[in-house]
């Protein structure tokens, strides 16, 4: 299970972080940032009555990806991998790397500390 990708939040993450089959849990770290030329339209959260609309969206998303530009993050940890051995290092790392300036989707946080069990769902 991946705690969020790069593809997150409409290509706006800068990690891609899962709980690693060999162990720990792995972070990478983009070393580039899409950079669009229009403003992103408004999220449409897919239900059975807006299929369309946002089957349209999704296509007007990745149109604008291809035509965006690739921009380097210009951080100290870009293009990086971490493993952490356990929940709160990796907690650590996520808190430590947004700090930085790095870009975490929404609900990562609460999630991994949900599974530590410090925040009930």
């Amino acid at each position: 299970m991946s705690y969020c990708r790069f593809s997150s939040d409409d290509f706006q993450s800068d990690l891609y972080c899962y709980e690693d089959c060999a162990g720990g849990f792995t972070t990478h770290v983009a070393g580039i940032r899409y950079v669009f030329k229009e403003p992103l339209p408004p999220v449409i959260i897919l239900n059975d009555a807006n299929m369309k609309e946002w089957w349209e969206r999704h296509q007007k998303v990745q149109s604008m990806i291809d035509e965006a530009d690739r921009v380097p993050i210009g951080l100290p940890y870009d293009a990086e991998t971490f493993n952490d051995p356990d929940l709160q290092s990796f907690l650590d790392r996520i808190l430590y790397l947004k700090s930085l300036g790095y870009r975490v989707p929404e609900g990562v946080i609460e999630t991994i500390k949900e599974e530590m069990g410090e925040v009930t769902p």
